[in-house]
């Protein structure tokens, strides 16, 4: 189709300008990859950079020119389905990963056959959205917008992408299609984007309902004023434009200025050149599924799973045992791949009964049963699951979301398990049988009774087409446990929004249980059941012997932290090692913690190593009082650590002015 709407316009076209095709490719396109917010999880953004060069190798083998991705919208209210699309709720994971997908779809060039035009979607502060309620209105102060919504675009564009897409939302009463403080002073102005500017669907003449612009001639007035290059599938431009250009409404130089930043990015992927560089049907099926990209999916998928707890060393399992296999997805060819997937086949993918049998290869026994549906009960099934529980040594209950429950126009106002699902958890615990979860989600989830409690749990998020097999291979300890948790798992669904590096507030809760008249709901500690950074292992690592060169940093010196991180366990482990701090006094409150370094390291059992980070003055710095950014000298906290509430070893430092 591609290939004949090509040609078409080359030679039966006036100018002849060729068409550019774009897709939302998000996490593969043959071979399909975990979605992003488990990539975020393995802390390496190499990984991302990899999985993205993938998928445009695939999908430039079938004509695609340009993606809709990466996502890098901060997600910081788990009820946001669009969670599922991004690196989490951290600016500084956010900033890596955005600038890792960007650089592997578009690769070394351009102009080559294999690269995509990147395009960092929504600019911006979608994933502030009210309530966690998607294309809601988003209200913040210009201060968060810079400090934590922009970075990661930033990053983004640095990375070469010459695309971004306007976002549905409004910020300050102003959509975003219509904003030209955002698109022109801002981007382009401000932050020197060379790009261009694309509406998201229909997002132009959402301004009509919205109660921005009366009509569709003046939707396309104002989003074309405001600085949109290009309008998605609601057709105002093709329909208005001339007329608005005609009439005096907009000026022809801005028209040919907006051209010609499309233009461009057409000759640069080589179009004008060759307009069919990508359309080659024998290429397409040279690129598609190879087995190194099989691989390297498994391979990435294992990277992403978080183990949350593992009481008694209840994992790994012994591939000698009984194990039953339980739940909706336990057998499943659906909701695998994970949402957002166009092109890939979910009769491809592996289930975890699959991966199990391959796995075990004969030794012990398995059994798999259902025991639910995803949102509706079985009849029969809780007790046919209860039965072969009993049956077997260890149970592995496989629960969680649905693909149609994550990803867009899919917020929920409870993240907890779907009733059906929490009743089958509560049968299989009352047997008395070692339990496994493991959750299939495309968020943070708030965990309750049997689940919550089960002795051992794994986050699998939606692994893509290689999930069943990554997970046999952490399940049964052919390979550890190394994902760390993006975002953080609330203790309930009240809490949202919950991150970790929130404000400190003047009555916070002093160590201990709830007290009166503290920052904290009903009942609960402010703090996550499972925070940001949060994984464990199969060893048993150990923070001590935290050092600093100096008790204080100069201006325009720098300081060297390290501790001292130690595996005590029997099995080789991954440690992604954090670093934190925290500005004990500012001109502007700032939060109680903020990552700032990590560094994943490969433990033998019983090694150690001294893990080392460099701090500047720029580590310090945070969005003043005149919205600009700003370092005031003072006394700052430090934690080398596991997670962002885990004590891990702590000490201070005094930042002085030269």
């Amino acid at each position: 189709m591609a290939l004949r709407m090509q040609k078409a316009v080359m030679n039966e076209s006036r100018l002849k300008i060729p068409l550019v095709f774009a897709a939302d490719i998000i996490h593969g396109y043959w071979t399909i990859f975990p979605v992003p917010l488990a990539e975020a999880a393995s802390f390496d953004p190499a990984l991302a950079e990899q999985t993205a060069r993938v998928a445009a190798f695939e999908a430039t083998g079938s004509g695609i020119d340009w993606t809709f991705a990466p996502m890098v919208d901060i997600a910081r209210d788990q009820r946001w389905g669009r969670t599922v699309e991004g690196a989490g709720e951290d600016v500084l994971l956010g900033r890596l990963f955005a600038a890792a997908r960007v650089r592997g779809f578009q690769g070394k060039s351009l102009s080559d056959d294999d690269a995509m035009l990147a395009c960092a979607k929504h600019f911006a502060a979608y994933g502030a959205a009210q309530a966690g309620l998607d294309y809601d209105s988003v209200d913040i102060s210009e201060r968060t917008l810079r400090e934590t919504y922009l970075p990661p675009f930033e990053a983004a564009f640095e990375a070469g992408a010459l695309s971004t897409m306007a976002s549905f939302n409004e910020i300050s009463g102003v959509p975003s299609s219509g904003n030209h403080w955002l698109i022109t002073d801002l981007l382009r102005g401000e932050l020197a984007f060379k790009g261009f500017v694309v509406s998201d669907y229909t997002g132009d003449e959402e301004m009509i309902l919205a109660g921005f612009a009366k009509d569709r001639r003046d939707a396309a007035r104002i989003a074309f004023l405001a600085g949109v290059d290009m309008s998605m599938q609601s057709g105002l431009y093709a329909e208005h434009l001339p007329g608005l250009v005609r009439d005096g409404s907009i000026p022809e130089a801005l028209v040919d200025a907006s051209v010609g930043r499309v233009l461009t990015m057409k000759v640069q992927l080589g179009l004008f050149d060759d307009p069919y560089r990508r359309m080659n049907l024998k290429r397409e099926r040279m690129r598609s599924r190879l087995p190194s990209s099989v691989a390297m999916a498994r391979d990435a998928a294992s990277r992403c799973v978080v183990m949350l707890k593992n009481e008694g060393n209840l994992l790994p399992l012994n591939p000698s045992s009984k194990i039953a296999l339980i739940g909706p997805f336990a057998s499943a060819q659906h909701d695998l791949n994970g949402p957002w997937v166009l092109y890939g086949d979910s009769a491809k993918a592996v289930n975890l009964a699959t991966g199990l049998r391959n796995a075990l290869a004969g030794r012990g026994s398995l059994t798999v049963c259902a025991g639910s549906g995803i949102e509706d009960s079985i009849e029969g099934g809780i007790e046919a699951a209860s039965a072969a529980a009993l049956a077997a040594d260890v149970v592995v209950l496989e629960v969680g979301e649905s693909e149609a429950m994550s990803g867009e126009a899919q917020s929920r106002a409870e993240i907890t398990l779907p009733a059906p699902q929490q009743a089958l958890a509560e049968a299989l615990a009352a047997t008395g049988k070692p339990l496994v979860i493991v959750l299939k989600n495309g968020r943070a989830l708030a965990l309750e009774g049997a689940v919550k409690a089960a002795p051992a749990i794994l986050v699998a998020w939606f692994l893509g087409a290689e999930g069943g097999n990554a997970l046999a291979d952490i399940l049964l300890g052919n390979k550890c446990p190394s994902g760390r948790l993006p975002v953080s798992f609330p203790i309930a669904s009240g809490q949202e929004p919950y991150y970790y590096d929130h404000k400190p507030t003047g009555r916070p809760n002093p160590p201990g249980s709830p007290k009166p008249y503290k920052a904290h709901f009903r009942g609960i500690l402010n703090q996550a059941l499972y925070p940001f950074g949060h994984g464990l292992t199969y060893g048993d690592i150990t923070y001590s012997d935290l050092k600093t060169t100096s008790p204080v940093m100069t201006w325009n010196g720098s300081l060297q932290v390290s501790a001292l991180i130690r595996n005590q366990g029997r099995r080789a482990s991954d440690e992604v090692v954090q670093l934190y701090i925290r500005d004990l006094v500012a001109s502007v409150t700032r939060p109680v913690r903020q990552l700032k370094a990590f560094r994943k390291v490969t433990l033998a059992p019983g090694a150690s190593e001294r893990i080392q980070f460099v701090l500047s003055r720029k580590h310090l710095e945070f969005i003043g009082v005149n919205e600009t950014p700003t370092v005031e000298p003072g006394s700052f906290d430090v934690w080398i650590a596991p997670s962002a509430e885990a004590d891990g070893v702590h000490g201070s430092f005094e930042l002085i002015a030269d």
